[in-house]
């Protein structure tokens, strides 16, 4: 059965709040790991899976933090899952004839399949869809320090 590893959600749930709380300055990973109740060492390596595939922008600096590296529409969650490390993390099993040739094909097609379906949904599809159930809080808007 096709299913989305650990690693894949915190890739997923971190995009979603960096595209949510990070709508006009980078969000520091200490923030959105406080949100999302991970450890800041768990989520690390699937950032850097993200900034190497393009899916987030790293800014480094006191006011940096991570950033969309496109638009919420131009990200799949297939890609997510695929920068993640995790979208075929599973070896085909060994044995039979009759479980390479006719149960490792059935498999590999139905995860492609499953993969297929994730790269039709979009990231902005998610926010949407968050937003109008209210799992993400309302922002309050940008405050302007300058002199």
């Amino acid at each position: 059965m096709f299913s989305l590893s650990r690693k894949s959600v915190l890739a997923i749930e971190a995009v979603v709040d960096i595209a949510h709380h990070g709508r006009s300055n980078p969000v520091p990973s200490r923030d959105f790991t406080e949100r999302l109740g991970i450890s800041r060492r768990h989520l690390e390596p699937v950032l850097q899976a993200l900034v190497r595939e393009g899916i987030l922008k790293s800014i480094r600096g006191p006011r940096g933090g991570y950033v969309l590296a496109r638009e919420r529409r131009r990200i799949s969650l297939g890609a997510i899952v695929r920068a993640a490390g995790s979208a075929n993390d599973t070896e085909p099993l060994e044995g039979s004839r009759l479980c390479s040739q006719i149960i490792n094909p059935v498999v590999a097609s139905a995860t492609a399949a499953a993969a297929d379906a994730l790269d039709e949904v979009a990231l902005s599809d998610i926010m949407t869809e968050a937003e109008e159930r209210g799992f993400l809080p309302d922002l309050e808007p940008a405050q302007d320090f300058s002199i």
